[in-house]
């Protein structure tokens, strides 16, 4: 019964982000928002402890808050144009609003408090839905009006999305709430071309997405949750380790790896269009997230010495093979795929 249950919320959540990609009204893309972010309620609440109530009302309550601000921006737009067409937005306060409302969704700053609180309270597969899946709809959506929103508030709240997120992922020990504040610092990054260079954010999002989508299915596997959790790691699998470690390096960006070709190309694109102080900002910024990123992976993979434990405590996992075969093809893409992507 749980799980003909999960599999109609994914559904649900899948029939919401399709209406949304594939209509050109705006009444049919919130529609399509609204039956994607009601659909995955019940999998964020299904642990059923007060934590994942509290994460349930706290989405609940700021989706429901940007599905009003797109309902408003998208009425104002219909009494301006006389249409509601998702492509026609001239006017500067319903654009102004559609991006605070869609950014807020997708949990950019200054409207990104929800997100490391939801994704600490629900599991590690739910956290990989709402900080994957959930924001594809939100960022069609804002590269189909990227020609009319105002570069200026962007840019703002990309800077503002990578330093608060770097900032914020320095202090925590709980990887799901790190995760969190991973992924406000990459939308971010993703904010900052979005006016000069919508396909340039896509790639970076959909590269983001690439990297934690195998790092996610990862820590489920190992069942790590804390810093104190990655200690062991290498004990309970080494070849996750390594992994693990080759996923968070490239997440921070660092050359060879995949993560490094949509950060150096941002960067480019910043400085071809005279913003050299704002792509040296961003790239300031980026170290806050370099920090706890290498911090991880010392605590994986550089604490202890690369041998087995001889220890057969109850607590040590048993590594699912199969699953972890499934996902390698995953993992050597987000890590290795950089000669094939880079021109």
């Amino acid at each position: 019964m749980r799980t003909t249950a999960t599999i109609y919320m994914l559904t649900g959540i899948s029939i919401g982000t399709i209406m949304v990609t594939s209509s050109n009204s705006w009444m049919l893309a919130w529609l399509g928002l609204e039956l994607n972010s009601f659909a995955i309620l019940p999998l964020i609440s299904k642990t059923k402890h007060p934590r994942s109530i509290e994460a349930t009302t706290k989405y609940f309550l700021t989706q429901s808050t940007a599905s009003c601000l797109i309902l408003f921006a998208s009425t104002i737009n219909a009494w301006q144009t006389g249409t509601w067409t998702i492509t026609q937005m001239p006017d500067k306060l319903p654009s102004t609003l559609m991006l605070i409302a869609l950014t807020m969704k997708m949990g950019a700053a200054p409207m990104h408090l929800w997100l490391p609180e939801v994704m600490q309270g629900t599991t590690l597969l739910t956290s990989l839905l709402v900080s994957t899946w959930q924001k594809i709809a939100p960022m069609v959506l804002i590269f189909t009006t990227s020609n009319h929103l105002p570069s200026n508030i962007t840019l703002i709240m990309g800077l503002l999305s990578t330093y608060l997120g770097g900032w914020g992922g320095m202090n925590q020990t709980h990887l799901r709430k790190m995760m969190a504040f991973s992924s406000i610092a990459n939308m971010g990054w993703t904010l900052m071309t979005l006016t000069s260079e919508p396909k340039m954010s896509m790639i970076n999002i959909m590269t983001y997405m690439l990297l934690t989508t195998p790092t996610f299915i990862l820590l489920a596997q190992t069942s790590t949750k804390t810093l104190q959790d990655m200690t062991t790691m290498w004990t309970t699998s080494p070849t996750s380790s390594i992994t693990l470690t080759f996923l968070l390096l490239s997440m921070a960006g660092l050359p060879p790896l995949t993560g490094f070709m949509p950060k150096l190309l941002i960067l480019n694109e910043l400085i071809s269009q005279n913003m050299t102080a704002i792509s040296v900002a961003t790239t300031m910024a980026s170290l806050l997230s370099l920090i706890f990123y290498l911090r991880i992976s010392y605590l994986t993979s550089l604490l202890n010495t690369p041998s087995s434990s001889t220890s057969t405590t109850k607590w040590r996992q048993n590594m699912n093979n199969l699953k972890m075969t499934q996902m390698a093809p995953t993992a050597v893409m987000s890590t290795t795929a950089l000669p094939t992507l880079y021109p």
